[in-house]
């Protein structure tokens, strides 16, 4: 009686009364009769309009938020209604259930915030049910999130592409990094131009018109769509992947010299030395900074190739786009002399996106990439938190519901 009494007090249940609770013969779950109050009209599932009556289907099981270490289930005959504005008969709705869902909504939207912080499969263990259940519970939530949240004024947006299975298979990520707010806005099956395309159609010309900012890595496909769509928006390189390039130059030159040095029987001073050069300074420790003081003796290409990559991180501390122009210019120049492939490639490729590099500091430096990759780590963790998924579904439906900051439908059992 305890229980039918806690239901009975829900506000948003007028239309219907919990008659009586029983056990089930092993007493394992408790079974709620719901019955609609004495002269209460049932409401058409398509107008949301009272309709008069048309008859009754057979009873019906709505599995609830488990209580006491009971399973509840909510057991209701569905009426049907002759809905004379939409011309036919239907089902009625029902402020505890979704159309054909065994689940209520109050269950749904429990699950789906369990399964927020634990994974799909643990929170299916912990409260009896099935992973297809907790699925279902994501995606009502999702999916109701998504039609009814509000994009208001976009600001900043960055854009990056994470690896999500085996074969080169990728995501492609775009997020709100306005200062304040941080969002995943759209998921992207594949990392091309027609599945980026498909971000500003989603978006519509009004909330794509008013970005300021766009903040990408230098892949020509990600360019040339900014280009065509949001070319009025400041665009601004990522300065991660500008720095992950120049480490990726400089292990290259290491690598092969290395293994030059090798053939020809030389001393192995470069031996173990790969994280040794790839670090920031700061981040060495003290016998790591004496092993690099002394590798810094050599003349060697790795370490010409060291000094330049450590010499190009000043460009991070001016606040002039143009003293930050003349500094690059001569960075480029130095490096182009220094007989090094790898890292004259890097010089190259500066020199091609010189102004998007410069944006950066047009900005004023409130716009990085810094908050993209902070975001793309969580949507990793949320991968390696179920071992994966295996269908690019699932895999949508968990990152809007972990990083989309979508509302929630309303409940219709409030117990706190």
């Amino acid at each position: 009686m305890e229980l039918i009494t806690i239901l009975n007090r829900c506000h948003r249940c007028r239309g219907f009364v919990y008659h009586h609770a029983r056990f089930s013969p092993d007493h394992r779950t408790i079974e709620v009769s719901v019955r609609p109050r004495k002269g209460s009209a049932a409401i058409c599932s398509r107008c949301h309009q009272p309709a008069p009556g048309y008859d009754q289907l057979t009873e019906r099981r709505f599995e609830f938020i488990p209580f006491w270490g009971f399973l509840v289930f909510l057991l209701y005959a569905m009426r049907r209604v002759d809905c004379r504005r939409c011309g036919t008969v239907v089902v009625e709705e029902v402020p505890w259930g979704d159309g054909k869902r065994t689940l209520t909504k109050a269950y749904m939207l429990f699950l789906a915030r369990w399964a927020r912080r634990l994974s799909w499969k643990e929170t299916a263990q912990a409260f009896r049910t099935s992973w297809d259940k907790v699925f279902d519970a994501v995606e009502h939530v999702v999916t109701w999130g998504l039609e009814h949240r509000t994009l208001g004024q976009i600001d900043a947006i960055g854009v990056d592409e994470i690896q999500y299975a085996k074969g080169h298979k990728y995501l492609t990520l775009v997020y709100q990094i306005d200062i304040g707010i941080t969002r995943l806005l759209w998921v992207g099956k594949e990392r091309t131009i027609e599945s980026f395309q498909g971000f500003f159609a989603t978006m519509g010309e009004q909330v794509i018109s008013k970005i300021v900012f766009i903040c990408s890595d230098m892949w020509e496909p990600y360019l040339k769509v900014i280009r065509e769509k949001c070319s009025e928006a400041l665009h601004i390189l990522d300065r991660f992947h500008i720095v992950a390039k120049m480490n990726k130059a400089l292990d290259e030159v290491r690598a092969e010299e290395t293994r030059r040095m090798r053939r020809e029987g030389r001393d192995p001073v470069l031996k173990k030395s790969r994280w040794l050069l790839l670090k920031r300074s700061e981040n060495l420790g003290d016998e790591q900074h004496f092993r690099l003081r002394d590798l810094l003796r050599y003349n060697l290409k790795t370490v010409r190739a060291y000094l330049l990559k450590e010499a190009f991180q000043q460009l991070w501390d001016y606040n002039s786009p143009a003293w930050a122009g003349k500094f690059l210019d001569e960075w480029c120049r130095q490096t182009m002399r220094s007989r090094i492939e790898p890292m004259k490639k890097i010089a190259r490729s500066l020199r091609q996106h010189r102004e998007l590099i410069l944006n950066y500091f047009r900005a004023q430096k409130l716009i990085s990439s810094g908050v993209v990759e902070g975001l793309n780590n969580k949507a990793k963790v949320t991968m390696r938190k179920s071992y994966g998924f295996r269908t690019y579904r699932v895999l949508e439906l968990a990152l809007y519901h972990s990083l989309g900051k979508l509302p929630e439908p309303e409940s219709t059992h409030d117990f706190f």
